[in-house]
């Protein structure tokens, strides 16, 4: 199957072919942009969760809470990974697409679980219509899997891998006490320790027809918590209040999103939010994704302190991850699907 950057190259491509044409949803034809400012995806300064203070700690750890419970989004500032780095991995991501086909070629995945996998929409194969996405999946952790192409990418993909890796466990560790429960209780419920995290680059080239072509599709995230960079391009739409919305993000920042498994941890005190990539005619955008989720091996299920069997019975039936993962990436991506046929 052709790439969809092949296909925007073509010469004289007006129009895309038919099976590029999504067909949306009516709820979701419906976009607002965020120029209210009490309506503004959170804000978080990670800087202050190592305070000494321990009042600004604290609403720290609120503020992180209450944007994992009314958003399922926020942005971090302040958190430590230099530019240099992220305008690296986002240069390196886009020498890896300029790559000719037969040299990306080498890296086409078989198997949804294969550790490097080079494609085009999501999981064609299962597809009726394709996505207007070219991408590189690579498993970082527990064990890193190296890109020999192009010179150098391995090593920065590596040295930005390491560098968010702390950002995410420490956060994590706010977002468990901001939920009543030990700091540590999510890296040791979950395995995070040998958890798997892998590495989603996205490529989004123009398109001739972009109000009839669809980036990704409505759906949540597998894992705990994923973090997105992008190349400056907007594009990104999350569904909030029954409505889509325009995400703007800081310079320089870096956002996070709750995934289906910390849905199912906090049981759905924390909500995985609905989320699409739309496309433009006018520039490449470029975003680079880590999905941070338990081992493979473990048993995802709710923290027994946030289950009451009056007040907040059990939401979800418990599931290994690694058989959500190889179901969630081998169908097509549809919204919810896969954590809504977990729910009691």
């Amino acid at each position: 199957m052709m790439s969809v950057k092949s296909l925007a190259e073509s010469l004289n491509l007006t129009t895309i072919p038919s099976t590029y044409t999504f067909i949306n949803n009516p709820r979701d034809l419906e976009t607002v942009d965020l120029d209210n400012p009490d309506e503004q995806i959170p804000i978080i300064d990670f800087s202050l969760l190592y305070s000494s203070n321990p009042h600004q700690r604290s609403k720290v750890i609120s503020d992180l809470g209450k944007a994992c419970e009314d958003w399922g989004f926020f942005m971090v500032i302040n958190h430590g990974v230099p530019k240099e780095v992220m305008d690296s991995i986002i240069e390196g991501c886009r020498g890896f697409f300029n790559l000719s086909e037969e040299e990306k070629l080498e890296f086409k995945g078989k198997q949804v679980s294969d550790p490097i996998r080079y494609g085009t929409s999501f999981h064609a194969s299962a597809e009726e219509v394709f996505f207007w996405r070219d991408f590189l999946k690579v498993i970082v952790h527990p064990q890193f899997h190296p890109v020999n192409k192009p010179p150098g990418f391995s090593e920065v993909c590596f040295d930005y891998c390491k560098k968010t890796e702390k950002l995410t466990q420490k956060l994590l560790e706010g977002i468990s006490e901001s939920l009543g429960l030990e700091a540590s209780y999510i890296d040791k419920a979950m395995n995070v320790e040998c958890g798997l995290r892998y590495l989603a680059a996205n490529l989004y080239p123009p398109c001739p027809q972009p109000e009839i072509a669809m980036g990704m599709p409505p759906h949540s995230d597998i894992g705990l918590l994923t973090t997105l960079i992008h190349n400056g391009i907007d594009g990104l739409q999350i569904q909030h209040n029954g409505k889509w919305v325009n995400v703007n993000t800081i310079p320089n920042s870096i956002l996070f999103n709750i995934g289906d498994h910390l849905e199912i941890l906090s049981n759905g005190k924390y909500k995985s939010v609905v989320h699409r990539a739309v496309v433009n005619n006018r520039a490449t955008r470029i975003s680079v994704a880590i999905a941070n989720g338990p081992s493979l091996e473990t048993v995802v299920s709710p923290a027994p302190k946030l289950v009451d069997n009056e007040a907040h019975p059990l939401a979800f039936t418990e599931i290994k991850y690694k058989d959500y993962f190889q179901i969630q990436q081998a169908n097509k991506l549809h919204r919810k699907s896969c954590l809504d046929s977990l729910r009691i």
